[in-house]
């Protein structure tokens, strides 16, 4: 009896996921810190915030997937609120910090960061959207498809402005990528979802074209911040910018690429690199553990991620609403993991967005590992159902 009960509660997979990401996160940022930049044990911060973040994972165990259910709409109402709260709070105690106001930073013993909770309660809430209506519109028509794509993104729209205004336009981009997936995912008809990828794209294309060849236009007009419009000129045409404007790009790439096949090994970073232990710890991946650790770690993020998509598949046989859930994480990841490797060896505009699981940071370690307590949860009621389904 005891083994059939802890095989309910044991994912062996999750807990060697956790742990390899761990391992590789407190390596590379102490490789960071060896660089001089900051005079602070990033590694000791990291550790006990993964501690504090472990310990919210597990009490979240003890919490029924029926009761996140329920209170999804208030922690939506929670996230969004302190959003505007942050927006019109005094620099005494949020302080912009490179040009954004993202963080409550005056805080006493704390710095927090609220879109990185917002994003997990956002997930939640579109999870509870979804259900909800597929409930209550069994009959599925072209209205009711319409009618629940405007209500997913008239609820994402509502944080995604305020962390707009911050500026932050990476983070409000990962909010509308999550919002897209789900809505592929939920079911609405592939036609819709045809003009929706196409207007995406063609907005997407359009943007980049207008930046590149209007950038007054974009600054003046659309308040596109100075410094986002000269990342996406440094992406699109590196060769016509200066070399304040490709400096951060040619330090990533300089870095990721000393590394060469094996890296450098540990306590061996060189490359004056920015924000090292946080946008751009996969550079030091790669200088550190060269191609073949850079490629190990997106090798076990692909394989994290197949894993949300099975057990999202598994979790729709007993709750919709737990599927749907592990569906928002796939895309929140799935956005942070490319966005992040993407800008760091060139191949999208640079960004402040992490690499969950890895990057330093207090907010978002505690949220990704509430977020992974979520998962586990489900994966645990996934397993009572099938051990009951198979009994």
């Amino acid at each position: 009896m005891f083994k059939s009960r802890q095989s309910h509660y044991l994912h062996l997979d999750l807990i060697l996921f956790l742990l390899f990401f761990i391992v590789i996160s407190l390596l590379a940022i102490n490789n960071a810190q060896q660089l001089g930049q900051y005079n602070d044990n990033f590694v000791v911060k990291h550790l006990v915030f993964y501690m504090l973040g472990i310990m919210l994972a597990a009490a979240i165990q003890f919490v029924d997937l029926e009761q996140l259910y329920k209170t999804s709409f208030y922690l939506y109402i929670l996230g969004v609120l302190s959003l505007v709260i942050l927006h019109f709070s005094p620099e005494s105690i949020a302080k912009p910090v490179n040009g954004a106001k993202s963080w409550f930073n005056n805080l006493p013993f704390i710095s927090i960061q609220p879109s990185e909770f917002t994003k997990l309660f956002l997930i939640l809430f579109l999870a509870y959207l979804i259900y909800r209506h597929q409930q209550k519109y069994a009959q599925q028509t072209i209205a009711s498809d319409l009618w629940l794509i405007a209500k997913i993104f008239g609820v994402t729209l509502i944080p995604a402005f305020f962390i707009w205004k911050q500026p932050d336009l990476g983070t409000t981009l990962v909010f509308f990528f999550i919002a897209g997936i789900l809505i592929i995912l939920s079911g609405v008809d592939w036609r819709l979802i045809a003009v929706i990828l196409t207007t995406g794209i063609a907005a997407a294309t359009a943007a980049v074209l207008l930046i590149v060849n209007f950038p007054d236009f974009a600054q003046n007009v659309l308040k596109i911040e100075p410094h986002q419009i000269n990342r996406v000129l440094t992406w699109f045409d590196p060769s016509s910018q200066d070399s304040n404007d490709r400096y951060h790009l040619d330090l990533s790439l300089m870095t990721v690429g000393s590394g060469q096949l094996t890296g450098k090994g540990m306590n061996s970073a060189q490359v004056q690199i920015p924000e090292a232990h946080t946008d751009f710890i996969f550079a030091i991946i790669g200088e550190s553990f060269g191609f073949v650790g850079g490629a190990v770690v997106i090798l076990v993020f692909f394989l994290f991620l197949y894993r949300l998509v099975i057990l999202g598949m598994k979790s729709a046989e007993f709750s919709p609403y737990a599927s749907y859930i592990c569906y928002g994480f796939f895309a929140l990841i799935l956005i942070h993991t490319f966005q992040n490797i993407g800008m760091t060896i060139g191949i999208v505009p640079i960004t402040g967005i992490p690499l969950l699981f890895i990057s330093y940071g207090g907010s978002t370690t505690l949220s990704t590992m509430m977020m992974f307590g979520i998962i586990y949860r489900i994966a645990t009621e996934q397993s009572k159902q099938e051990s009951f389904l198979f009994k």
